[in-house]
């Protein structure tokens, strides 16, 4: 089976990681001439990424692109320790946490897709799709083609393929906070090892240290959205000054943190999807955050992703049609997605997520990431 990836970062490229070890032809289609990947945000891979990796053979290489994170440490307004407590599946090396930059971890999964044979065509933008019982068809921008028996946009939150299926009234929503993201090496070292996550007045801030003394840290402030033209023209130092005196008048190193970081800043505004949207057609499936994304909140963005590419390519290794394999890959991933979109939305609007949302759900996350195992019925 032929099969059309449309999207070479993170999603895209674990799932043709996915279904080629799953015997399926994937070839990838990346609409920019690199890696299109933000420079300047990271991101924390929880426990559950760290497995989906496994099961495509890239955890190793994705642990060495970043650094561990064993423990969790939450401070008050004041400073003040209110939790300390050990942080995910913390024991082995390939399931703890993981803090690394975005484009580090795309290009990783790039490297490792070429390595093992599988095309990456850069600099083509999805232009129009067609569908026939007989497979799909894919046009691109500069006028070439590609055909193939499926399609799977993992094009992210601004996808091309999810209005090209009927979902054209879809549009990511403002999730209520602008994100910071930064890195300083000047701001007082600390042990690497932890996350330290605030709960500060003026915004939610969180920090971690690498190995080499270098502070990544972010902030989620609430607010309107940061026009377009507004992020182009403020420089790093303008949004410093803004920032730090939100988190000055709180007793928590945040402030301090902010005042240390000099270019490498950055701003975006948070977004995510509804839920209910719709994912598929006989032929064609959008997953990661081309099909449900959460806002930043509950950190889940780019592991729910990597799930999504291991259940996809088990659901149609072990079906027996493909309309039936995509069918099986919804019914799987579609309660888990949504419960962090819910749940995220509610942590962003600064409240605990309600009893139905803090719960894990039921559908068996350690069976359906498992690679012998076929997926529950």
């Amino acid at each position: 089976m032929r099969i059309l990836i449309i999207g070479g970062g993170i999603a895209g490229c674990a799932t043709a990681l996915a279904l080629h070890k799953a015997g399926f032809d994937p070839v990838v289609y990346e609409a920019h001439p690199d890696t299109a990947e933000d420079l300047g945000a990271f991101l924390t891979l929880a426990s559950n990424g760290m497995r989906a990796l496994a099961q495509i053979d890239a955890a190793p290489l994705v642990a060495a692109a970043g650094f561990p994170l064993t423990r969790l440490r939450v401070l008050d307004a004041s400073g003040a320790t209110v939790a300390d407590a050990p942080l995910g599946e913390h024991e082995h090396p390939l399931t703890q946490y993981r803090c690394l930059r975005r484009a580090d971890l795309a290009v990783a999964l790039q490297r490792e897709t070429e390595r093992r044979g599988i095309a990456i065509k850069h600099a083509a933008r999805l232009h129009a799709y067609g569908e026939t019982t007989a497979g799909v068809t894919a046009t691109f921008t500069d006028g070439s083609g590609a055909t193939g028996d499926l399609l799977i946009g993992a094009d992210g939150l601004d996808s091309t393929v999810r209005p090209l299926l009927g979902t054209t009234a879809i549009e990511p929503r403002y999730a209520g906070q602008r994100v910071f993201y930064g890195y300083t090496t000047q701001a007082a070292p600390e042990d690497s090892g932890h996350i330290t996550m605030i709960r500060a007045s003026g915004a939610a801030f969180g920090y971690a240290c690498s190995p080499e003394g270098e502070t990544f840290w972010f902030a989620r402030v609430p607010g309107p959205p940061a026009p377009a033209d507004e992020i182009a023209a403020t420089t790093p130092g303008q949004w410093r000054d803004r920032l730090v005196p939100l988190l000055r008048p709180d007793a928590t190193p945040a402030a301090d943190i902010v005042q240390a970081t000099s270019d490498q800043l950055m701003v975006t505004n948070a977004c995510d999807l509804p839920v209910g949207i719709a994912w598929r057609t006989e032929r064609a499936l959008i997953i990661g955050d081309a099909a449900h994304a959460a806002s930043p909140a509950t950190g889940q963005g780019a592991s729910m992703a990597l799930e999504d590419a291991v259940v996809l390519a088990k659901a149609l290794r072990d079906a027996p049609t493909a309309s039936a394999g995509l069918i099986a890959y919804e019914r799987a991933r579609r309660p888990r997605v949504e419960h962090n979109i819910l749940a995220s939305a509610q942590l962003t609007a600064g409240r605990r997520p309600s009893p139905q949302a803090a719960s894990a759900p039921n559908d068996d996350l350690l069976r359906q990431l498992d690679w012998a195992t076929p997926l529950p019925a």
